[in-house]
């Protein structure tokens, strides 16, 4: 085996892994209790399951074709940069308009500073 081939089943590798985590996310997203733990399924593991597949196929087209894609590049940076954000102002919103934690939820550790806060103002 060349060095090209290598790194051509390297990002066939890194596309099976994320198609494998693109599975596990929805999965997660099917059959987690609530909101919270939901957005967390859904912003974790399918951002990772895009960053694999997004940098499996910049690989792949890297070793083939000699090409590189900007696009590719700012589509990986955007995701990352952008989906944990937004994972973590949906889950803000919901709990600032009062959504229901699980019922097998333990602990609700911003009850506390979230009613300080609005208490002073």
């Amino acid at each position: 085996m060349s060095i090209r081939e290598i790194i051509e089943w390297v990002g066939v590798i890194l596309i099976l892994l994320g198609s494998i985590m693109a599975v596990i996310s929805a999965f997660g997203i099917l059959r987690l209790p609530d909101v919270y733990t939901r957005s967390h399924a859904a912003t974790k593991s399918s951002t990772l399951a895009v960053l694999l597949s997004l940098t499996g196929t910049f690989i792949y087209f890297w070793a083939t074709e000699n090409f590189i894609s900007v696009r590719l590049l700012l589509g990986i940076s955007f995701v990352f940069l952008t989906a944990p954000v937004s994972g973590h102002l949906i889950t803000r919103a919901a709990y600032r308009s009062n959504v229901k934690l699980a019922d097998i939820s333990t602990e609700d550790a911003l009850k506390d500073v979230i009613h300080k806060k609005d208490t002073e103002q």
